[in-house]
């Protein structure tokens, strides 16, 4: 059997450990020769690793760990890179949430200015990763990258570095997906969708089940209480701590107004903006959930595990994000075809949209990378809503390879969720002095 070298690029995430356990349930298939975890804090990857050979060694203990800060050591030969690197931490995902808000626009990790800011971060740290894999990894390596806001990044990287071998993906609709197949009362694995959008900005349009088209259901079930079932922790942990029900909830509003499709749930950032920011806490935002929540179980979890020497595997979980990545591997490494949602160059895949467009739509994932599942043309609503965020995200990154003020000013005006051009200078201002020694200077 073969067996392949694995780095995860951002090992220092508190979504590894579910990750590697996802990855070591499927061991019989995908057998690791060495796993690598890669970070340039190695005092945060050292932590998160003290719960990684803990899995190890209840899984696999015969697997070889390596830990590194080293580039050169985490990529030598490498066949696979999982990328989920967070340019700031969370201390700058507070930034990019809290200044909006300051301004009445939405505060939001990947969508709004929040998200042009954070990808603004990691464009060229990504770049660098990808330089990095080319010069150390095998000719046949795939990065299967996580990085957010996987719009803007995808865009970055189509431009600075266009045969790269990456796979661009996002858990969100796989986490929908979940919530559809719960209402339906069947295995997610048994839903094949149809779907169109640009990534955190799209529709699901079908949903099959045993080739039954079942979305008319959805939409109705929807429509009454958004994508929600009445325990939602029985359905995934991950999404089901109170913003995320919130989220879920407001779907409702969502196709009570356009009751053809079913949204993306981020879709609520940029058509019911008012409503998001009337009640938001600008005080406390997600960041802070997550910091308070995720993040401090899983440290305290190691901390007493120092003490101790007792693991709480409740201090972590494999949820969609981890099956997703270590699935769309597979299919890679295998020639599987199966089908996932990507984000992938247009190249007519939306037939009135432009080629250059970094588009999600289901894929046939080969072992030469994706084969594209075309959508046709789609109605003008949709169209002019994608357009406009199509361009707010190509002049960021304009910005970024020009370091032009002007263009990023014009990126946040473009953006749906900011009202006025006004606006857009007092928080791009705020944002260039919360981001020195991270953004490319501007002029």
């Amino acid at each position: 059997m073969k067996k392949f070298i694995l780095t995860i690029a951002g090992g220092g995430s508190t979504y590894t450990p579910g990750i590697i356990k996802s990855l070591l349930l499927n061991k019989e298939q995908f057998k690791l020769e060495e796993l690598r975890m890669y970070d340039l804090d190695a005092e945060r990857q050292n932590k998160v690793a003290v719960v990684v050979r803990e899995v190890i060694k209840e899984m696999d203990p015969e697997l070889k760990l390596t830990l590194t800060t080293d580039p050169q050591e985490a990529f030598t030969n490498a066949d696979f890179i999982f990328a989920q690197m967070r340019v700031g931490k969370y201390a700058m995902r507070e930034h990019d949430e809290k200044i909006p808000l300051k301004y009445d626009v939405v505060g939001q990790e990947t969508c709004g200015p929040g998200g042009m800011a954070y990808g603004f971060r990691t464009i060229f740290p990504m770049v660098q990763l990808i330089d990095y894999v080319e010069k150390y990894a095998k000719k046949s390596y795939w990065i299967v990258n996580y990085s957010n806001p996987a719009s803007i990044v995808a865009e970055a990287v189509r431009r600075l570095r266009p045969n790269a071998r990456v796979m661009n993906i996002c858990d969100m609709p796989v986490g929908a997906m979940r919530n559809i197949s719960a209402i339906l009362g069947c295995k997610r694995e048994e839903l094949t969708v149809e779907y169109f959008g640009l990534n955190h900005f799209g529709w699901f349009t079908k949903a099959y089940v045993n080739g039954v088209d079942r979305m008319p259901e959805i939409l109705e079930h929807t429509k009454k209480h958004g994508l929600l079932l009445p325990d939602m922790s029985k359905v995934d942990v991950q999404h089901s701590d109170p913003s995320w029900l919130k989220t879920w909830g407001n779907i409702k509003y969502l196709v009570e107004m356009f009751p053809e499709y079913l949204p993306n749930p981020y879709m609520q950032y940029y058509l019911i903006s008012d409503h998001i920011v009337e009640n938001a806490n600008k005080e406390r935002t997600r960041a802070n959930e997550v910091m308070e929540g995720r993040e401090k179980k899983l440290f305290s979890a190691v901390d007493r595990y120092n003490d101790t020497g007792e693991m709480d595997t409740s201090a972590f979980y494999v949820g969609v994000h981890g099956q997703f990545i270590v699935d769309v591997a597979m299919s890679l490494a295998f020639d599987l075809r199966k089908r996932f949602l990507v984000i992938v160059e247009n190249k007519g895949a939306i037939a009135n949209l432009p080629d250059d467009a970094m588009v999600e739509v289901p894929a046939y994932i080969t072992s030469n990378g994706p084969e594209v599942v075309r959508v046709g043309e789609i109605p003008l609503f949709y169209k002019g809503l994608m357009e406009q965020q199509l361009a707010s995200e190509k002049l960021l990154v304009d910005a970024a390879i020009e370091g032009s003020y002007t263009k990023a000013l014009m990126a946040l005006t473009m953006n749906k969720t900011v009202k006025s051009a006004f606006q857009a200078k007092k928080i791009l201002d705020d944002f260039i002095e919360a981001n020195k020694g991270y953004w490319p200077e501007l002029k």
